[in-house]
């Protein structure tokens, strides 16, 4: 069984222990989006941690989205709850790489790739995806990944 799924069921326990409504609610929301992934498929299984965390992922990004669309249309306070859920999700995540680390890693696996150009886009992120995973948001990465290309020479052919 999945370490971090426990310590999602352990700390939803204290959280109705401690009437702490929202994280209440947040945990039970991401506990079943687990479920939902787990019973997806032709046959139902244990997601490992690796899995677990590819869904917490997932789960943020889609409230973060959720803050920025109730921010852009006035509705703060639906914002803020979106948000606050975010943040307690992210906190089951590994810390995320702060540029300079994202950048030296980009930096290093276009190096030891050999690619240059906007051409090398896709193979870049094929690259670049395994050494951050969980670690840097995707778009945060592709912008990058385009910027250190496209500030390189295309290759010669």
């Amino acid at each position: 069984m999945s370490e971090l799924k426990d310590r999602l069921r352990a700390d939803l326990t204290t959280a109705m222990k401690a009437r702490d409504a929202l994280r209440t609610s947040t945990l039970r929301m991401a506990l079943a989006a687990l479920k939902d992934e787990e019973v997806a498929g032709k046959s139902a299984r244990e997601l490992s941690d690796a899995e677990v965390r590819k869904v917490l992922t997932r789960e943020v990004r889609k409230r973060r989205e959720a803050a920025d669309a109730f921010a852009a249309a006035g509705r703060a306070e639906q914002a803020s709850k979106e948000n606050d859920e975010g943040e307690i999700l992210a906190a089951y995540l590994p810390q995320q790489l702060g540029d300079d680390e994202l950048a030296a890693i980009i930096d290093k696996v276009i190096a030891e790739h050999g690619l240059a150009g906007p051409k090398a886009m896709g193979a870049a992120m094929k690259a670049v995806q395994p050494e951050v995973a969980g670690r840097a948001d995707g778009a945060r990465v592709s912008a990058l990944v385009r910027a250190r290309l496209a500030s390189s020479p295309p290759a010669q052919a």
